[in-house]
């Protein structure tokens, strides 16, 4: 038998498992639940009807949320010359070429987020196998591979959050923090759903949208009435 602790305990008390909620109804649950001791993120859960596994089924795209995501973002840009200045000013944290590929194929890697001007993919690319699997090798579908690095590198700073859908069909992103305002959290997972709908691939057939969830990080989850978020996205 799974133990459950008395906060889990706590944060179910009042929450109907089974009942699928308004978003602001759903919003202010979790606030209420969010009782540890940080300030707890509150992440969305959707379970999309699709399956990675086959190429024309993927569904990846980037959300700049409209109030941030309340995490403090360290930026890697690899650029030269003029464009690497243009990191610099903008604030990204780390900037550098031949040199950060060294750096980062000996597996020191010291940000959350990656960009790359055009030029520089051909040495990026021998990072596949470094940045891939934590998912911050520059990709030009979610706008890390440009020319633009100063509203690229802002994008990061400001909120700008990924999405990749795993292998049993979920995607999962923090969309803010516990003490946002509830309006605050509302919009930004509205922009966020609506990033995922449009990211819907072409060989997506049926229900797209199969189930929203919302929860804060040590609180419990709490399901969401799909279309109190989008029209778009019913379940």
């Amino acid at each position: 038998m799974v133990h459950v602790g008395k906060r889990l305990k706590s944060a179910r008390e009042g929450v109907d498992r089974e009942r699928f909620y308004p978003i602001e109804e759903a919003i202010k649950v979790v606030k209420e639940r969010a009782k540890a001791k940080f300030d707890e993120t509150v992440e969305i859960s959707m379970n999309l009807g699709v399956d990675p596994k086959h190429a024309d089924q993927m569904v990846r795209g980037v959300c700049n949320l409209p109030n941030g995501s309340g995490r403090s973002q360290r930026v890697a840009v690899f650029a030269k010359g003029a464009k690497a200045e243009e990191a610099k000013a903008a604030g990204a944290d780390v900037v550098g070429a031949e040199d950060l590929v060294e750096q980062v194929s000996k597996g020191v890697i010291n940000f959350d987020r990656c960009i790359a001007t055009p030029d520089m993919m051909g040495l990026v690319g021998r990072l596949g196998k470094v940045l891939g699997p934590r998912g911050l090798m520059p990709n030009p579908r979610v706008g890390t591979v440009t020319m633009d690095v100063k509203s690229a590198v802002a994008g990061a700073k400001g909120g700008a959050v990924e999405f990749r859908v795993e292998k049993a069909g979920i995607v999962q992103a923090g969309v803010g923090k516990a003490s946002f305002t509830e309006k605050a959290l509302v919009e930004n997972i509205k922009a966020f759903v609506d990033a995922v709908v449009k990211a819907k691939p072409a060989g997506s057939k049926g229900t797209f949208v199969k189930k929203i969830s919302v929860s804060s990080t040590q609180g419990v989850g709490v399901k969401v009435e799909a279309a109190s978020i989008s029209q778009s996205a019913s379940i």
